[in-house]
């Protein structure tokens, strides 16, 4: 089929066909789907699906670029993420809990998502689904209630794709770049409790396990390098495509400290006058977390509040974080090359930590696991994902 464009607007063919004839393993229900969506769809699907597999519960992805802004099966929401979700009242299936978690985890990255279901998407996840900026969905299968919902987002141009959870892909994958074709074996393998046998140091929870796992298959189909944070059955932190392996860690841990921030009791009570609408407040609520406001942002959120605006202390939110932020589990699509990985992960919550192995410094990885009373599992398993 035609596609909207290519990768931008400037690339005006594009097209997607199915190699296995009139068996495809993505059917589209609604809308004109561009390239980024394909390709966003595809990685959205596998994740979500090998999710459900390894962890037998339902799962979500929200994704952007590529990437995975959130990913999450579906644990029931604590009070406090229910606030800070802003879903309270709502009727929350495990489909739609775990989309709620998946979106939450990063609900600036998300906006103007791609998502995907692993299990049929019914009128709850629609009705939660209807009034955000997303640009489309993947799942299995609709509830017919819930896939008239969301033909109509959009003014009808939201895209709604059906997976074939039968499908079985090719050995081989190929691309073609540059007047070059590159094959390789498709990444078959999935990612399996199993993979978590080897701990090197301290003991693995069985809450430590599941997001462990649910880490590296989400890392899996993220653009590498990356480093990815865990909590409670949910991403809370993605670091995704940094050359530097340390930058992806700081990065997914700057990431998680935004999210335990969003629960914050000053965050949570913040007074918006009814104006505000629902993702105005939670992107204020961030970037009041964030601080670095200039002078248009902060009149702009004095706008929206119906008290004097006070910012948190650096202080404040440094004790939030020590005080209140514990058991995350930190996965790496590869190897820590550097103990300085652990000791900007420490600063974070993390007790937990699986990775490849076979540095030349895993002693001195080990060694800092140690120091920090982190548990960490050596997976053997390079999740490099391009």
């Amino acid at each position: 089929m035609k596609l909207k464009y290519g990768c931008n607007p400037n690339q005006p063919f594009a097209e997607v066909v199915p190699l296995s004839g009139d068996n495809p393993p993505i059917e589209i229900l609604n809308g004109n789907p561009g390239f980024i969506n394909f390709l966003d769809a595809i990685n959205a699907w596998q994740l979500v699906a090998e999710a459900r597999a390894a962890l037998t519960l339902p799962a979500a992805a929200s994704f952007k670029h590529v990437s995975p802004a959130g990913a999450a099966v579906a644990v029931p929401l604590s009070e406090d993420l229910v606030r800070s979700y802003e879903v309270e009242g709502k009727e929350l299936t495990p489909a739609a809990t775990a989309y709620v978690r998946a979106r939450g985890a990063d609900p600036k990255s998300s906006f103007g998502d791609f998502v995907a279901l692993s299990d049929e998407v019914d009128v709850a996840t629609a009705k939660f689904l209807k009034p955000l900026v997303s640009d489309g969905i993947i799942a299995p299968s609709y509830e017919p209630e819930a896939l008239e919902i969301l033909k109509k987002k959009k003014k009808g141009a939201f895209t709604v794709m059906q997976a074939s959870p039968d499908f079985t892909p090719p050995e081989l994958e190929s691309r073609e770049m540059f007047g070059m074709r590159l094959t390789q074996t498709r990444n078959n393998d999935p990612v399996t409790p199993s993979q978590l046998d080897n701990v090197v140091c301290g003991e693995l929870t069985d809450a430590a396990r599941r997001d462990l796992l649910l880490g590296l298959i989400t890392l899996k189909y993220t653009q590498s390098n990356s480093v990815g944070y865990a909590l409670d059955g949910q991403m809370i932190g993605i670091g995704a495509g940094q050359q530097s392996r340390v930058d992806c860690t700081k990065l997914a841990g700057g990431k998680a400290d935004v999210w335990h921030l969003m629960r914050h009791p000053k965050v949570l009570g913040l007074k918006f006058n009814d104006k505000v609408k629902r993702q105005q407040r939670i992107n204020f609520r961030v970037r009041f977390i964030e601080g670095d406001l200039v002078d248009s942002e902060r009149q702009e959120l004095q706008a929206a509040l119906d008290e004097p605006l006070e910012l948190m202390s650096a202080e404040e939110k440094a004790a939030w974080i020590r005080d209140e932020l514990d058991g995350v589990c930190l996965a790496s699509d590869a190897f820590l090359p550097f103990a300085d990985n652990i000791d900007h992960a420490a600063k974070h919550g993390v007790r937990f930590v699986a990775q490849p192995g076979g540095s030349i410094r895993d002693e001195d990885i080990e060694t800092a696991c140690k120091r920090y009373g982190m548990a960490m599992a050596h997976t053997g398993v390079r999740l490099f994902h391009h």
